[in-house]
């Protein structure tokens, strides 16, 4: 019998829980677009209750509220500011630019936490014919590429006072907000006091199959509405697909403190294996990078081997492997995980440091 499949490769492939098919299926249900789906206005209110904003947008992904946070937020020819290995930057497929003629400008930050100095610094001078006007700064909370890092409330509410005095919005890619808000147990609002929208998903840890909330303020979630019918994100009777989203809210977050205690056990582990490297200052919550370029392996060649015996996780690049935990990974999981990579330590580590 083949060994059980342990899949660490992302908290997208959660499945609904039970509670959300019953919601599912006993989901009232009108036109969205006409504003007339009740169980999604009652999910657009509930985000902007949590976020602590006037009001909210339930749209398909991720993606399409930061790029409509950009295209309501940003005019064109203007740019943005954000961390260089953001999400904005490297998985939105040239977003800002192909659909509103706005460049990003990047900055270099410490496990995805740039400074307000640095802010400071970038922002053009409006004055300058040949420059572009710096619009909006986008921060990443938690941020993906840097291990799955928070940023605190005190590191936001900086960047955005220096972001605000030089006239700019400041947008949170919250897709992971939850995770940041469990880690350093203060509430999802505290987290973005003080910025001009953020968005967060629900089909990830919080695990509903579809969909993420934009919230602003009223006036700017008004224009969003018409960006989201631009993009073809006008949904008909989509309280099926919200209703699983209020579950995510109101049931799905305590239970992040497990995924991340499971991430910290898996991290300790890995740390173990000769030739691989843990920063284990950047386990916060559920993400976790490992490089194993000591080993003598290429990244990709170990998840091709790992997937023989049953454990999926992701190669980012020749040197680093992401491991994601969620709530199909338990402790014992875990265990069997480290059970199984461990019996197939890389070898000639001697050999490959020596080169």
């Amino acid at each position: 019998m083949a060994a059980r499949v342990i899949d660490f490769r992302s908290d997208t492939i959660t499945q609904p829980t039970d509670e959300m098919r019953d919601a599912m299926h006993d989901a009232a249900v009108g036109d969205d677009v006409y504003g007339e789906d009740p169980t999604v206005n009652e999910l657009q209110e509930l985000a902007a209750k949590k976020t602590g904003m006037e009001a909210a947008l339930f749209v398909p992904s991720g993606t399409m509220a930061n790029e409509i946070a950009i295209g309501v937020h940003c005019p064109r020819s203007s740019e943005i500011l954000v961390e260089k290995e953001s999400h904005i930057v490297l998985y939105e497929t040239a977003g800002p630019a192909t659909l509103w003629g706005v460049q990003i400008r990047t900055l270099e930050g410490q496990r995805g936490v740039f400074t307000p100095r640095q802010v400071a610094e970038a922002v053009r001078d409006v004055g300058d014919v040949h420059e572009p006007r710096t619009a909006m700064v986008g921060i990443e909370n938690t941020h993906n590429l840097a291990g799955g890092t928070v940023w605190t409330p005190a590191q936001t509410g900086a960047v955005a006072k220096v972001a605000h005095e030089g006239g700019l919005k400041v947008h949170v890619d919250g897709a992971r907000l939850f995770n940041s808000a469990v880690a350093q147990d203060v509430p999802v609002a505290r987290l973005v006091q003080g910025v001009d929208s953020v968005m967060f998903a629900l089909s990830k840890g919080l695990s509903a199959p579809v969909g993420s909330v934009l919230c602003g303020p009223r006036d700017f979630i008004q224009e969003a509405v018409r960006v989201r019918k631009l993009l073809g994100g006008g949904m008909r009777q989509a309280g099926i697909l919200a209703a699983a989203g209020i579950v995510a809210i109101t049931k799905m977050a305590d239970r992040l403190k497990d995924d991340h205690a499971n991430l910290r056990r898996l991290a300790e582990g890995l740390a173990k294996v000769p030739g691989f490297r843990v920063d284990t200052e950047a386990v916060q919550t559920n993400i976790l990078f490992v490089d194993v370029s000591g080993s003598g392996r290429n990244a990709k060649d170990l998840v091709a081997a790992w997937e023989k015996s049953g454990v999926r996780a992701s190669a980012l690049d020749a040197r680093r492997i992401r491991f994601v935990t969620h709530r199909h990974i338990t402790k014992e999981d875990v265990d069997e995980a480290l059970n199984r990579l461990g019996a197939a330590k890389p070898a000639n580590v001697a050999t490959a440091r020596r080169r």
